[in-house]
């Protein structure tokens, strides 16, 4: 019992599921349901209309019948005739039952008794002759007596109505026909909403090329006007994204000149002692503004639909430890990098000024708000399994951490928590953003998670054959676009 309870109820579980995320079933089974009440109310109605106009016009026309048919069987009152009462049932779809001191036949011994005399047969019976249909007189309608002492009874003949199982089975059949035509039809009616459903998918993901599809455009319906509004915001928000990069990238060009110039002005300054703080203050801060442009020219480059990876084989392992002797330079702590390679790291062809930038970006991130633990920094570099090739870059650092409800926006451009990771520390948030294009360009990902303590950030590098490459570039590209428009 428990096995057979334990397969079905995955099997309900997904009917009650889809049946609650599908309004094609839902409104099917609304009109099913209508269907069913007006089919019941009109057959009561109709009932209560006959039983009440029964007493008044059936009853006394039916009575009238059965006393001729009662007169024909016995002559007009004598001994009932086999021989009359066999030609009225060939004639007519009834049954005849003669009881009496004579005469004792039933027409179609095979048929069971009717109904009301089987309760009137029944033995102990306590109610007063109401037992079959509404009309408590109903055995004195069908029922009549001779002056000899014979009784005869008249009933329906239900062997003539063979034909009632294969009524009802067409009947059935007509039934659910109906209901598929109607479901069907229901199903092309909403049709649109799919298109809708995937139009937004579409535009959330930062493809606009194709528009939602109209369905008679000249004279739409109330979802043809949703469907024609919602591409007419689609191709606002188009424009509106493609002004905001045409900016961005304009003013990040016509900066790089003026600070290139304010540099070389600061470097040509003297080094006397008291002008070499504020010149290395001011290189400082104009490094900065340099990294920042960069940063934001790189992002555009990889979130632009036609970006290009310059790939060649690369052995990760060692790029990580360029890398970390590249940050060894500039910040002593990268001297402390724990560092756990796997022994099958594939070479695989990656674009390695990307994937340094990659690196940079999250070593630097780890080793900005690890400071002050007294544990190192922990870099994992260990290959996909599964289907192609790949690598996966875990970095964690044992710092402040942050909160759950704000990872998710951790990736996106110029986002900051509000904890100890603050703008004190350094950064204008466009690391992990530019770690994320980067994963995504290369057909990966980047998942960031609480460590307790410390922050990790996984990044996985994905690499098939030629074809999944590029579709996986520009897959990227537009998820990227989606991310950065979020």
């Amino acid at each position: 019992m428990s096995s057979a309870k334990h397969t079905r109820t995955p099997w309900l579980r997904r009917a009650v599921n889809a049946l609650r995320c599908s309004l094609k079933l839902r409104m099917v089974i609304v009109f099913l349901l209508l269907a069913s009440a007006m089919s019941f109310t009109f057959i009561s109605g109709v009932q209560k209309a006959f039983s009440v106009g029964w007493r008044e016009a059936a009853r006394p026309l039916l009575m009238d019948y059965v006393d001729r048919l009662s007169n024909d069987v016995s002559a007009g009152g004598g001994t009932p005739s086999i021989e009359h009462a066999q030609a009225i049932t060939q004639r007519l779809p009834i049954t005849i039952d003669i009881t009496g001191p004579v005469v004792n036949w039933r027409s179609h011994p095979d048929v069971e008794r009717s109904h009301w005399r089987q309760d009137r047969l029944r033995e102990n019976r306590k109610d007063d002759g109401a037992g079959w249909g509404d009309d408590q007189d109903w055995q004195q309608l069908l029922q009549r007596s001779t002056a000899d002492g014979h009784r005869i009874e008249f009933g329906v003949n239900e062997a003539a109505f063979d034909r009632r199982p294969r009524l009802v089975g067409y009947t059935l059949a007509a039934l659910l026909v109906l209901t598929l035509l109607a479901y069907l039809y229901v199903r092309r009616l909403l049709r649109p909403l799919d298109h809708i459903r995937q139009g937004a998918l579409r535009f959330g993901a930062g493809e606009f090329g194709q528009p939602i599809p109209v369905r008679h455009p000249k004279r739409p319906d109330e979802l043809g006007q949703l469907a024609a509004t919602i591409n007419t915001m689609g191709r606002d928000i188009h424009q509106m994204l493609e002004a905001q990069r045409a900016l961005l990238l304009a003013i990040s060009h016509e900066l790089r000149s003026p600070l290139t110039r304010a540099r070389l002005n600061t470097e040509l300054l003297p080094e006397s002692p008291d002008i070499e703080p504020q010149r290395l203050a001011l290189l400082r801060d104009l490094s900065e503004m340099a990294r920042l442009i960069s940063d934001l020219l790189e992002s555009e480059r990889l979130a632009g639909r036609h970006k290009a990876l310059h790939r060649e084989p690369t052995d990760p392992a060692a790029l990580v430890c360029d890398v970390i002797d590249e940050l060894a330079g500039t910040q002593p702590a990268a001297r402390g990098i724990a560092l756990h390679l796997a022994h099958d790291l594939p070479t695989l062809p990656l674009d390695r000024i990307r994937v340094r930038l990659l690196l940079r970006n999250l070593l630097d991130n780890a080793l900005r708000y690890n400071a002050g633990s007294s544990s190192p920094v922990e870099l994992h570099l260990r290959a996909l399994a599964g289907e192609g090739q790949g690598i996966e870059f875990d970095v964690r650092d044992h710092g402040p951490g942050v909160p759950d409800d704000q990872l998710a926006q951790l990736a996106q451009p110029f986002f900051r928590p509000d904890t100890a990771r603050t703008r004190s520390a350094g950064g204008v948030g466009l690391g992990l953003y530019l770690c994320k294009l980067v994963a995504q360009a290369h057909g990966g990902s980047l998942q960031v998670r609480n460590a307790h303590p410390g922050l990790s950030v996984v990044v996985t590098l994905s690499v098939g054959d030629a074809s999944t490459r590029t579709g996986a570039m520009a897959v990227a590209g537009a998820t990227a676009r989606g991310s950065q428009r979020a």
